[in-house]
């Protein structure tokens, strides 16, 4: 009897003694928990801005002097500010595309093979119709780079509609086959003779250029931009069909039940997203390089996600993600001359999205008070 009561001594006084360890609070997962729309994307800034200061550390300068650098190569002149906005077009129609595509739960991972198709799609148009009047250039190659941009898109919804097939397989490995197209083009039938082996078509006349604004390399592709923006916020924010694509996003099943078409939205919305990344391979080709050539794109699909991420899916928001995105590209040219290399901007691109992921997650958990049992 004395052995029973002095283990049952033991398991009262463990019990007491794990009470007396019991935090007043608990974390619990919330998924359906929304984040704030503005803490999560500065704190995630800051803390990335944070974390490779420590890098620029190691390398013996002081991350103030790097940042005050970069900002002022972006924003400190008025070259740097028509830089930056020559980087933020692209990006910008290429986070719109994916942004909508995010909406409805498709992740759509090949904005850069789409963005490579309407460069592609849209020098075509120069390589084949070498005749057309001057005024139909423009208009017919923003159709076809839109159009191409859209089939190409197309190529990852049919599989994922009826076949089942993860997106984000079918989307990542088109841009790799776009990356090939791209490369025979160039090297082969239609490089420029005249080139001296360089890896490029000829280049545009005037009528296939898009018009520059005020002396710089900052082309009218930008209001094409903004344009785009205000039409899917209207679309997405102001329809009966925005409405059903937040809904699909929100509950598929609802979404199924409600009587609509899932795999019609998923299709239409692929378009929609290849398009305006193929908008955004023509502005690019036509506005600034004046040709197509070997790595026209510095992976514009890509940064896409972070701009619409930053913006946490927002039209309006993602005009001043897209900024600041090619504010930190262009500020990345800039910290050469203090012996950093420009590649610092990609470091902090990637600090940003992986502080972005983590800060969503964590701000899904919410803290919960323990109420103690009275004994």
């Amino acid at each position: 009897m004395s052995q029973k009561t002095s283990i049952e001594q033991t398991v009262i006084n463990g019990n007491s003694t794990n009470k007396r360890h019991e935090l007043p609070f608990r974390f619990e997962y919330d998924p359906d928990k929304k984040s704030h729309s503005i803490l999560v994307p500065v704190l995630s800034i800051i803390v990335a801005l944070m974390l490779c200061g420590l890098f620029i550390l190691l390398n013996g300068l002081n991350p103030i002097t790097v940042y005050l650098k970069m900002l002022q190569g972006a924003f400190g002149s008025s070259f740097g500010i028509s830089e930056t906005l020559v980087k933020a077009t692209p990006l910008l129609l290429c986070g719109l595309g994916v942004a909508i595509a995010y909406r409805i739960s498709i992740w759509n991972i090949g904005a850069e093979g789409q963005f490579l198709l309407g460069a592609i799609g849209a020098t075509a148009i120069t390589i084949y119709f070498p005749q057309l009047p001057g005024v139909v250039y423009i208009p017919l190659m923003i159709i076809v780079g839109i159009v191409s941009g859209a089939l190409w898109g197309l190529l990852t919804a049919i599989p994922r509609t009826y076949f089942q097939v993860n997106e984000l397989i079918t989307s990542l490995m088109l841009n790799y086959v776009a990356l090939l197209l791209l490369d025979y083009f160039v090297f082969g039938p239609w490089r420029d003779p005249e080139g001296f082996n360089f890896p490029g078509t000829p280049m545009f006349v005037p009528s296939q250029l898009l018009a520059t604004i005020g002396g710089t390399r900052l082309h009218i592709g930008l209001f094409f931009a903004v344009i785009a923006v205000f039409l899917s916020a209207f679309f997405t924010l102001k329809t009966r069909w925005g409405y059903e694509l937040r809904l699909l996003g929100a509950n598929p099943t609802a979404a199924k039940y409600a009587g609509i078409r899932i795999n019609k939205h998923i299709l239409i919305v692929m378009m929609i997203s290849g398009g305006l990344a193929g908008l955004g391979g023509m502005v690019e080709v036509s506005g600034v390089a004046g040709r197509l050539m070997y790595g026209i794109s510095p992976g514009y699909g890509y940064t896409a996600i972070i701009v619409a991420w930053l913006a946490k899916l927002n039209p309006f928001a993602m005009i001043l993600s897209s900024v600041f995105i090619g504010g930190l590209i262009v500020g990345g040219y800039s910290v050469q001359t203090i012996g950093l290399p420009s590649s610092l901007s990609f470091m902090l691109q990637g600090a940003i999205l992986f502080c972005l992921i983590g800060g969503e997650m964590i701000s899904k958990y919410r803290v919960k008070k323990v109420y103690k049992e009275n004994s």
